[in-house]
């Protein structure tokens, strides 16, 4: 067996798992993203891929940890979320969890309406919070998911071409 196809196996299960980690908030998807596409390329010894390329894919990297939490404050702080609608939409993601696929949805909308309930005590304001809470995380994960392709191609690209 060709030691360079281990290299390869590893490099598809960090970017599969990587690409799950865009919807589950426990993983580091990005992250793993580039990790798998940085074992694909020493897999060949950066013949396909050299450094420049894969700079521009750390670089890509890092701009989604901006992404991600850019996002999700957009949402809340527009309409003037308070701190505790904030760290429920970040308890009503972990609660989600345990209640899969719907609870990944729904739980940071929950969270944040609730925390935002907790500190205004006016349920008309809480759901508005809610609601654009949980747009800014679906807009992060468009923008992350968005960012996975562009890493994708730009890998191809540079394999390739």
């Amino acid at each position: 067996m060709d030691p360079s196809f281990i290299f390869y196996l590893i490099a598809v299960v960090l970017v599969l798992v990587g690409i799950a980690g865009i919807i589950l908030p426990a993983l580091p998807g990005i992250p793993l993203v580039f990790a798998g596409l940085l074992v694909a390329a020493w897999g060949d010894g950066f013949v396909h891929v050299g450094w420049v390329p894969l700079t521009v894919l750390g670089l890509l990297t890092l701009a989604s940890f901006a992404v991600d939490v850019i996002a999700t404050m957009v949402g809340a702080k527009r309409v003037g979320a308070s701190r505790k609608a904030l760290w429920g939409t970040f308890i009503g993601s972990i609660v989600g969890l345990f209640f899969m696929p719907i609870g990944l949805f729904a739980g940071p909308l929950a969270g944040a309406l609730l925390g935002e309930y907790w500190h205004t005590r006016e349920l008309g304001r809480s759901t508005k919070v809610g609601l654009a809470t949980w747009l800014g995380i679906l807009l992060g994960f468009a923008l992350k998911l968005a960012l996975v392709i562009a890493m994708l191609g730009i890998f191809a690209f540079a394999w390739f071409f």
